[in-house]
């Protein structure tokens, strides 16, 4: 019976050692949190969607945080062939961060002064500062597709993912990226014709005015119907000073949406610069 019973422990030890290790929990983290963020980049964007990724952002990083204090990362990172090009892509990441706070701030202070030209209520004037408005939306919107040519060919770019961390690490850059690269196109698009219809041009009008539903709000974009608005105004297809209504309307919800965009992308540059920092240290050690 002794040896019976020495024999069964033996066994079971054996069988204990066979079994896989568990994941550490923060490891668990990152890659819930990755799997979220990874699971709504299907999603139509809008405002409301793409503050909810840059949140998901934030708490992917400080997940991120938490795996740059284990010492299995250190070790990780310090065995890590590909380590340079994580410092790299970090530092890219912390730059297009940099660019879309920029181009942000350039729309709120154009926003800004065309409302203040919009309160003159002097239509030679009015005309002038929309028409700058608008010149200025088209700069801005070729610097953002020189930037998304560029972003494409790094966030393409893939490197040796044996290690776990790195893997996670290459991840959370590519995710972070590719939320990143949506803000930039819902503030670049859409490319309104030269020339729109003008039924397409009364139907976006009057979507506007009347009381949308909670699924059209929540699909809306705030960018797109100032743009709607203004080009009605240089159109002149309906009562001016009602256009003019129109456009303050619609830069009152974009500022808005723009306010929220920067509190978001704040807290995440924040929060890139910790893990750089965090990282660099690691590296130092």
């Amino acid at each position: 019976m002794d040896s019976f019973a020495a024999n069964s422990k033996k066994s079971f030890h054996i069988r204990s050692n066979s079994l896989p290790s568990k994941a550490h929990p923060v490891v668990d983290e990152v890659n819930e949190n990755l799997c979220r963020l990874r699971a709504s980049e299907e999603a139509t964007s809008s405002s409301s969607s793409l503050c909810q990724k840059l949140d998901g952002l934030q708490d992917l990083q400080d997940s991120i945080d938490k795996l740059l204090l284990l010492p299995l990362t250190h070790q990780a990172l310090v065995d890590n062939k590909s380590v340079d090009e994580l410092l790299e892509g970090s530092l890219k990441i912390l730059d297009v961060c940099a660019l879309a706070k920029d181009v942000l701030s350039q729309m709120k202070e154009s926003a800004h002064e065309l409302e203040s030209a919009l309160r003159r209520k002097r239509r030679d004037q009015i005309l002038v500062d929309v028409q700058k408005y608008m010149n200025s939306r088209k700069l801005m919107k070729k610097a953002i597709h020189k930037v998304l040519k560029r972003m494409v060919t790094t966030s393409s770019q893939r490197g040796d993912e044996n290690s776990e961390i790195n893997s996670l690490l290459k991840g959370a850059e590519v995710i972070t990226f590719s939320a990143i690269e949506s803000l930039l196109c819902f503030i670049a698009e859409p490319k309104l014709p030269s020339k729109m219809s003008r039924w397409s041009l009364v139907s976006k009008l009057m979507q506007t005015k009347r009381v949308a539903s909670k699924e059209e709000e929540a699909n809306e974009n705030e960018v797109e119907m100032v743009d709607v608005a203004l080009h009605s105004i240089t159109n002149q297809k309906c009562d001016f000073f009602v256009q003019v209504e129109d456009v303050r309307n619609s830069l009152r919800k974009l500022e808005s949406c723009i306010h929220d965009f920067e509190e978001d992308l704040e807290s995440l540059y924040r929060r890139l610069i910790k893990n750089r920092v965090s990282f660099l240290n690691i590296l130092n050690y």
